[in-house]
């Protein structure tokens, strides 16, 4: 099944009916729903069962363990692009002739790869495994925005891992039958390709060394188009010899087509010396590979030019040595891999970690940090470990304590002998820290594991105990990187445990920035036992990314072997790259607010405001640090913030210094003969003795409803609601002069035609007139239906031509609205004051219901609704 030429799932069938076993009666029967004939009676089915073959991982692990390929002009396959158009090569569109060499490695289901690429500053944009139809089987991006790998920078590699390969690609992969190819350009232009076919060499168990060959300065270009090749070097330093196997194509002239003489040179171009130099013969010269074995002794001084890049192979024409001959220098093997230290040991409370590797030039790039180096005078050593007779010797090899600084150690190892070399690859060096008195205070073992996903970042970070509650001995390493996929990887190594069945589980913690009372998001990653996990986390979105990439992260390792649970290891991670596809992506109209990020699924352990420097717990109130007289709260995330008002005082008072509001003058006077510290504690906030304030109400702010006093004498609090004067007009009548006014008031008493009012009474008790535009100043208002003006509070019955006064309708006049009240449910009314009704229904507001009694009801208690327009 394919998609995109990418292939999705695979359908095996194959007809079992001619793998039955032939029955022993002489009329077997077919009996439903079997494929095979059985004798009747017999009811063991003898159909074919489906039971693949397995091989256990370790067989599969020995039968597929290394692989290399060459990729050329002349090995690259013509493959069709996902719009139907073919691929083309790279020695079709440009002058230069590329060439990339790669390595596979096949281990625990995953397969490693490394490429040597003739022109590292333009590297590939992307990497596929295909059939040999053109099916791709698999497919990964190799540029990633935003991420930059140090490692491939350094050594010029192209590095990643193919992981979790299916049975039936393993199987292509054993047989030979799988191509893989790396692509420049973008994916909607002229894709350009390099291809060529995995399959399985000898050498590569042993290879130390590597070189990418191709056509030299002066040859023919026109007949050594797309020619190129690759060696593969190995070399032992007990007898000293060198072991090279080539593979190449290219150099053979069109005439020349059976038993064709080659020559096979190692040299050193700096000082003209010549280390092995063979002829060798093709049987038959084929257009795509090639490969010949050489083999020679050599001298110990030869094979240190060899571990120092100082030697360079060729392979050329016997017929035509000028114009037809491939060269390359001899460099580092092409292996992506990386040392570091897997084991820790260690007689203190130091703890350290250290990783290395080898760039394209030999030398060997260290980093090491060592953590509570308290003793004087350390020493760090680069030594070899072997056992020997049940007991376990190190020898000195390199001082690196020049190096040393404030716990750090980096540099550069430029000689390494080709015994040194050959033991770092066998993971047989290690790094010891010894004092004058301590022949060994820390150290560790360091073990080649190859460079993906997780190791391919910055660094890695140390695991260090955050109190003493974990062992002394135990310390752990953690590498984490973002693929471009967006799929986390982390890898653990812990040294120090007790118990090789510990159970751990792992977590990543996310934090603003630090500042007291963060909130935290705490993602789940993984639960491993013992000393070593290698995993990843899919799934992660884009908002939580964002918090990653501009938050500060911690790894933390929690122990969970007995009924508590405890942290053992914990780190704060520096950088973590995240690559720019991964990030939301927002314009410059369209910024995600403080509370749009929290929408995910990896949510904060509460919900938290940030003021001044500080966070604050949802609900929580607090006096704000640069203004003393504001009260703050949070509330949904967000903060708001009152200035405290005063209560009004029917005593002598005055402000003391550093308070808001003022305080009666007795009890000032009580307060300063007594502590200071004498008062009352209300929702954490400190009032000294005798004051007097309005309580904070989160959210709504102050309530000026009710006046808070700390009692002197007995240190309550007491907070009593404000005592309203009585009304001398209905409750529905009154109304309230603002919105936080404690106390309604009544209108002014008007007369009944709504023109005449008790405004002003003189001496003599007459009534004085006021105009429609007092009355309207005063909360009056101008009923349109009949021109007429009415006061603030007066009520009447509206009027219908035909109808006259409507009893069951009630308009009222408060503070220049005018309300409408109607019987609800009343139905037998005539269709013109249906009408009325519904044409005051369309202009209805905020219904508020009441119980009153009207002339259109038989109930003393008609539910009525209002309607204001």
């Amino acid at each position: 099944i394919q998609k995109k030429r990418r292939i999705v799932a695979r359908v095996h069938c194959r007809n079992v009916k001619n793998e039955c076993p032939k029955p022993t009666c002489d009329e077997p029967v077919l009996y439903p729903g079997r494929c095979c004939k059985v004798c009747p009676g017999d009811v063991n089915s003898p159909d074919v069962q489906d039971i693949p073959s397995v091989l256990t991982p370790d067989e599969e692990e020995k039968s597929v363990k290394h692989f290399a390929t060459l990729l050329t002009g002349r090995t690259s396959s013509t493959f069709r692009r996902d719009d139907g158009s073919p691929s083309v090569g790279l020695e079709q569109n440009t002058n230069n002739n590329y060439v990339a060499a790669g390595r596979f490695t096949f281990h625990r289901k995953n397969l490693y790869y490394s490429f040597y690429v003739s022109n590292p500053v333009h590297r590939p944009r992307a990497l596929q495994f295909a059939d040999f139809e053109g099916n791709i089987l698999w497919e990964q991006a190799l540029f990633i925005e935003g991420v930059t790998s140090v490692y491939q920078n350094v050594t010029g590699k192209v590095c990643g891992v193919w992981r979790r390969v299916p049975r039936e690609y393993r199987r292509l992969l054993r047989e030979e039958k799988m191509f893989v190819s790396l692509l420049w350009g973008s994916a909607d232009q002229e894709q350009q390709i390099l291809s060529g076919q995995v399959a399985r060499y000898r050498s590569l168990s042993t290879e130390l060394f590597s070189a990418l060959l191709q056509p030299a300065a002066g040859t023919d270009s026109l007949i050594m188009n797309g020619a190129g090749g690759t060696a593969i070097v190995s070399a032992s330093s007990s007898a000293p010899s060198i072991h090279v196997s080539l593979v190449f194509n290219g150099i053979f002239s069109p005439d020349e087509v059976a038993e064709v003489p080659l020559i096979v040179r190692l040299e050193s171009l700096e000082k003209q010396q010549v280390v092995l130099q063979e002829e060798v013969k093709v049987e038959k010269p084929a257009y795509e590979l090639n490969t010949v074995e050489v083999q020679s002794a050599v001298s110990s001084a030869e094979l240190r030019l060899l571990t120092r890049g100082k030697l360079v192979v060729s392979i050329a024409s016997k017929k035509k040595p000028a114009e037809l001959v491939l060269k390359g220098r001899v460099v580092t093997r092409a292996t992506c891999e990386i040392f570091q230290v897997t084991s820790l040991y260690t007689s203190t409370l130091t703890s350290g970690m250290a990783w290395m590797y080898m760039n394209r030039d030999g030398s060997l790039v260290y980093s090491v940090q060592l953590d509570e180096l308290n003793q004087d005078a350390p020493m760090l050593v680069l030594v070899s470990s072997h056992r020997s007779g049940g007991r376990r010797s190190m020898f000195e090899l390199e001082d690196l304590t020049p190096s040393l600084n404030h716990g750090w150690a980096n540099g550069t190892l430029d000689r390494l002998s080709p015994r040194e070399l050959e033991q770092l690859y066998a993971g047989e060096l290690a790094l010891n820290v010894a004092t004058r008195t301590e022949p060994s205070v820390v150290r560790g073992r360091l073990a080649p594991r190859p460079m993906a996903d997780a190791r391919d970042s910055h660094s890695p970070v140390l695991l260090k105990r955050p109190n003493e509650t974990a062992p002394a001995t135990l310390v752990g390493m953690a590498w984490l990187a973002i693929d471009s996929d967006c799929t986390l990887h982390f890898e653990i190594v812990l040294s120090g445990l007790t118990s090789e069945d510990e159970n751990f589980k792992l977590y990543l913690r996310t934090l603003p920035f630090i500042a007291p009372g963060a909130p935290v998001f705490k993602r789940y990653m993984d639960e491993f036992r013992g000393s070593h996990v290698e995993a990843f986390v899919m799934g992660i979105s884009q908002n939580e990314f964002l918090r990653i990439d501009s938050g500060v992260n911690f790894l933390e390792v929690q122990d969970h072997n007995s009924g508590m649970v405890k942290l053992n290891l914990l780190t704060c991670l520096f950088q973590i790259e995240v690559p720019l596809s991964c990030l939301p992506k927002y314009s410059d109209n369209d910024v995600p607010g403080s509370t749009s990020i929290l929408l995910d699924s990896a949510v904060p352990e509460a919900a938290k405001c940030y003021h001044e420097t500080q966070f604050y717990e949802e609900g929580a109130q607090w006096t704000s640090k640069l203004d003393p007289c504001t009260m703050c709260n949070c509330h949904q995330n967000l903060v708001k913030c009152d200035t405290v008002p005063c209560p009004q005082l029917t005593c002598a008072s005055k402000t003391a210094p550093g308070e808001c509001c003022p305080t009666c003058t007795s009890d000032a006077t009580q307060e300063s003969n007594t502590s200071i510290t004498r008062g009352c504690y209300l929702a954490g906030q400190f009032y000294p003795a005798g004051k007097s304030w309005h309580p904070y109400l989160p959210p709504t702010g102050f309530e000026l409803c009710a006046v808070c006093t700390c009692d002197a004498k007995t240190l309550e609090v007491h907070c009593p609601r404000v005592q309203c004067p009585p009304l001398t007009c209905s409750e529905r009548e009154a109304f309230r002069p603002d919105k936080k006014a404690c106390c309604k008031q009544c209108p002014p008493v008007t007369l009944e035609d709504g023109q005449l009012a008790m405004d002003q009474q003189n001496a003599n008790g007459t009534l004085t007139q006021r105009s429609d535009k007092d009355i309207l100043a005063n909360g009056g208002c101008n009923y349109h239906a009949t021109g007429e003006v009415f006061d603030n509070g007066h009520e009447w019955h509206p009027k219908v031509h035909s109808h006259g006064e409507v009893k069951c309708v009630i308009c009222r006049c408060k503070q220049h609205k005018l309300r409408v009240s109607t019987v609800y449910g009343m139905l037998t009314v005539s269709s013109q004051f249906q009408h009325l009704c519904s044409f005051m229904q369309s202009a209805q507001k905020i219904p508020e219901t009441v119980m009153v009694s009207d002339v259109c009801s038989d109930s003393p208690d008609t539910v009525i609704k209002h309607y204001g327009y």
